[in-house]
Parts: structure tokens; sequence; C-alpha cells
């Protein structure tokens, strides 16, 4: 495979200009043989070579530090907590966001692309927390697997219980890692019986723990039944030390942990919880994995499963049901827009998942939504809020489009063959507010960021039919107001004032129907980005007693 090929560019330099062909980026050095790479067998090579997934779990579960150690086990960091550059080194910035570290939790979803045993690894570190599901579930939208991180102490918690839903029902492949395996916590068994009733699959162990959480001493690799004593790193900075020895040496060492482990897994044989492939394609198992991603054991373990047992891309349905080709012109689909990666420049990045065809330098493609040509002048790999350039890049692939001001979020891009791909849709939203400017002066800014946060998804965006339209913001939880004030004070200079609203639900409606319920009691009109008519209701008795009086009347519930 093409090696990959770093280049640093300015963010003033990344400049995206539409219908005027230009420069691109690249992922890889291109090959001498150009007729290899352009071929179909070239592009279906390529892309089996990739490996697109994202990493999902409940907050504190361990998902970052999981991220950080993946990248220790890649060669991109030297030692836990600083990645190799020209320049010495950096902090990791999965959590790259001040505020990130300010609250010690993942705020938003974050891509890092690396290579790892001759593959692109395209890595969509997700935040954890319930407040920001909506930002998981678009990056969900463009992964060919997840790994589900589960605390061995907590299990299965419900805030997120939503996320590992979707996974299920869009039928993407789940594997599992129980962590923290060496402080105390549940049984292991327990959490077997926990996750196939709570998300409806069937986990099977693929490395299965010798001793009790607290009393961490290796895995079993079921495939071969080797021991992997479990070495303590320091500090988990180095790679994790690993004694492997076949099983049946453990009966020397501690014969009733011996027996203990063997009865154990020869339950698991009886009830055929044994890893199959097939199985776990089609969305009905999970493979598990048991370790501590703070002292890197199991870590390698579970990287290895991703290169050797999860879906390499396949053809994408578009929204008429049919199969893009992986060797069909590029096509993509925009699932991600962030602001002020660069906070110096100020600049935006449209993330792309690429679907089918071979992305390339020069290449001018169309927007679906405007049909306009577009031309990717400047285009970059991501790794945190870092980028280098690219010129190339194939299925599975995850590319930034900088200051591509004219794409939203679910928004397909192609070139030659028509294509569009199934929208993403949002959350319905649970709190609403108004928002004011503190600062008159400042209304320029408090517009552009307002309009901004609209574009990136942290916030739903609406407007009543007042004279003066005012602006009213939704979210699924609170947390998601305060990430919005943060940033608008910080990255905007425009601190706002958010006002509780008394209003609790949501519907969508049309013109006909919003013309019935004028100025009824309990309800307010207002609308969407797209010019939509939605009404808002101040409880569950309002919605019941329109519903009741006016049953004609269009109002359709915000669902996934």
């Amino acid at each position: 495979m093409a090696n990959l090929q770093e280049k640093n560019i300015s963010a003033d330099q990344a400049q995206i200009e539409d219908g005027t062909p230009g420069q691109n980026l690249t992922l890889a050095k291109e090959r001498d043989d150009k007729s290899l790479l352009s071929s179909p067998s070239g592009i279906d090579g390529e892309a089996a070579l990739r490996r697109t997934f994202a990493i999902i779990s409940h907050p504190d579960a361990g998902k970052t530090t999981l991220t950080e150690k993946f990248l220790l086990y890649s060669g991109q960091v030297a030692e836990a907590g600083a990645v190799k550059a020209r320049a010495g080194r950096r902090n990791v910035t999965s959590d790259w966001m001040d505020l990130e570290r300010q609250r010690g939790i993942s705020i938003t979803s974050t891509v890092l692309q690396f290579r790892y045993r001759s593959h692109v690894v395209n890595l969509l570190d997700t935040p954890g927390h319930r407040d920001f599901s909506e930002d998981t579930y678009r990056v969900l939208a463009a992964v060919d697997s997840a790994i589900m991180v589960l605390d061995v102490a907590k299990g299965i918690e419900a805030q997120t219980l939503k996320l590992f839903e979707v996974c299920a029902a869009r039928e993407i492949p789940i594997l599992t890692f129980i962590n923290k395996y060496d402080r105390p916590g549940k049984d292991i068994l327990e959490l077997l019986d926990e996750i196939e009733k709570q998300i409806g699959l069937r986990p099977t162990p693929v490395t299965w723990p010798l001793g009790i959480a607290g009393d961490f001493r290796g895995v079993i690799d079921r495939r071969n039944n080797s021991y992997i004593r479990y070495i303590k790193s320091a500090r988990g900075s180095k790679e994790a030390l690993e004694d492997v020895m076949d099983f049946e040496d453990v009966k020397n060492l501690d014969p009733v942990l011996y027996e203990n482990t063997q009865n154990e897994l020869a339950l698991l044989d009886a009830v055929g919880a044994t890893f199959d492939q097939q199985s776990f394609l089609a969305g009905k198992t999970t493979p598990l994995f048991v370790g501590s991603a703070l002292t890197n054991f199991g870590v390698q373990h579970i990287l290895d499963a991703v290169i050797d047992i999860a879906p390499a891309p396949a053809p994408r349905e578009d929204t008429l049901g049919q199969k893009r080709k992986l060797s069909d012109p590029f096509s993509g689909f925009v699932f991600k827009i962030q602001a002020n990666m660069d906070p110096s420049h100020r600049d935006h990045v449209a993330f792309v998942r690429v679907c089918s065809g071979r992305f390339e330098r020069g290449m001018t493609v169309t927007h679906h939504q405007s049909q306009k040509l577009f031309a990717t002048k400047y285009v970059t790999s991501v790794f945190g809020n870092d980028r280098s350039t690219i010129d190339i890049a194939y299925p599975g692939d995850v590319i930034g489009l900088v200051n591509a001001g004219d794409l939203s979020i679910g928004d397909s891009l192609y070139e030659a063959v028509p294509v569009s791909y199934p929208p993403i849709p949002s959350f319905a939203p649970e709190l609403f507010s108004r928002v004011e400017s503190k600062d008159t002066a400042k209304y320029k800014q408090f517009k552009k960021g307002l309009e901004q946060m609209s574009r990136e998804g942290v916030i739903q965006l609406y407007h009543d039919l007042e004279p003066v339209p005012n602006p009213i913001i939704a979210a699924v939880g609170q947390m998601q107001f305060e990430v919005f004030s943060y940033r608008l004070a910080n990255e905007f200079k425009a601190p706002v004032e958010i006002i509780a609203s008394k209003y609790k639900l949501l519907r969508r409606s049309n013109e006909a129907s919003v013309k019935i319920l004028g100025n009824t009691s309990g309800v307010k009109i207002v609308k969407d980005k797209n010019g939509t008519f939605l009404v808002l209701f101040e409880s569950q008795y309002w919605l019941s007693h329109v519903t009741k009086e006016y049953p004609e009347l269009l109002l359709e519930p915000l669902t996934i």
C-alpha cells in the first residue's frame, strides 16, 4: 500500500473555491503504476486495507484512554501522552477543545487517521456524555464498525444505552472491550448476561480473564488456548509486556484458579458463546475482549481485532436503495462540521466519508444539494485538531474540506455519476431556550456564531414568526447549551444570555395546520433553517388538547 505522506499547510492557505478546479492534498504517495490506482481492482484493494470505526461508551469508561493507547501501539505516540512530530513532541489532542480539557470529558467527536499493520485506520473518538449523543449518532453514520467500551464496575449504563441500540438497529458490527479489569468490578458472567439482555447482542468472548476483577492475572486467548500473563507497565506509558504460555501451564502455577477458569471456558463452549465471523458482521453477536487501557493490557488484542475481523468498507446504499460500488466514481457525504479547530484562523472543516472511487488532486465534484460544481482545492487528513494535506483517498477514508462554507451535515458529493446518500436525522430536542446577545455591539459576531453552531449541530436553531424573528435554540441536554455559551464567548467574542423557555415538546407541522392553530394557548409556532413549520407545546397536556380539538392537523414527532 502507498506510504502515508504528511505535509504541513497553514489554515489561511486552506480555502475552498466553488466551481474552480484546484490543487488537492494527499493521504498517500502516488504509485508509479497509475493504471492500477484507476482500475476497479486497485480501488477495491485499497478499500480492503481501510478500517473505519468509532469508539463508544458511557463517560469515564476509559474511551479516550483506549484511543490514546491505540496511538501508542500504532507508533503515532512515542510514549502515552506525546505524539511524534517533526519539531519535538506535542500533546495528544483527542480531546482538543479547551472546554474538554477543563471538564475532563469528550464534548465533540474527533477523527484520528493513522497506519497500523499496513492498514489505514480511521478512528472516530466520540463523546460519551448523553447530552452529546447526537454528535455520536452522526459519527455512527460514517463508520463500518464500533468498539463498545464498558467499565467492569458499571457495565451498561442507561444514559448511553440509546447509542448501542442505534448500532444494533443499523446492524453496525460491535466489538466489546471490558475495561478496568485490574480494579474491583462485576462478575464477568454477569456482564455477559447484561450485554445480551440490554442491547440484544450475544457476547462471544475471544479473550477470557484469568482471575476476578481486581485480582487480574491475565487472559486466555480462546482461539489458540494460550495464556497471556498480565504484567504492569510503568504508569501505562509504554507498551505492555506480555508473557505468553500454554493455558495448561496455569495448572502448575495455581491449580484452583486453573480449575475455575477451565469450568468457565467449558460453560462458554457448552452454550455456543464462541466467536463467529458471520453473526458478528450481521450485527447479532459481539466479540468480547478483556483488559485495562490504563495499563495497556489487552489494548493490542482489540486493536488487532479491528484489523483481523472488523469489516472493510462495503458498497453503501443511496436514497433510492441502490448500492454504489466501491469502484464507481468518487462519492461521499458530510457527517460532521467543526469550526475553529485552528482558533487563530477561524476556519471550519467539513468531514466527508469517502464511499466510492478514488479521491485525487485536482478533482472537481458536484454538490448534490445545490447541483453546483465544487473544487476540492485544499483537503486534509485529520489527527485531532492537527491536519496534514492529502492528495489521494479511498473508500472508508475520512477527509476534511477546509472552509467549505456551502456544505451542511448530510450533504452528498459525487464525480461523474450522480448519487445522493440518505440524510442524517437529528435527535428530537428536549430543551428549548431563548438566546440574546449581552453586547449589542457584538450582534454581527453573535449572529455568525449562532449560525455556525447550528451548522455544526451543537444546537438546533429555530426562529419564531414575530415581525422581527427571535432565535430559539434547542438541545438534547443542558450541557449543549453550556458548550454553546462558552464557544460564543470565547471563539466569537459574543457573550450570550440563555433564557429557559416554558416549552417542552416539539412537533413537525405544515402551513395549513399552523393557520388553524393561530393563537391557540400553550403553543408556539417556529421555523427551522429549511423553512419547515414546527409547533412547540408547553406540556403533554397541551399537545393532547390540540390533537383532540383538531385531529386533522399534521403534528409529526421528530424521530431518529
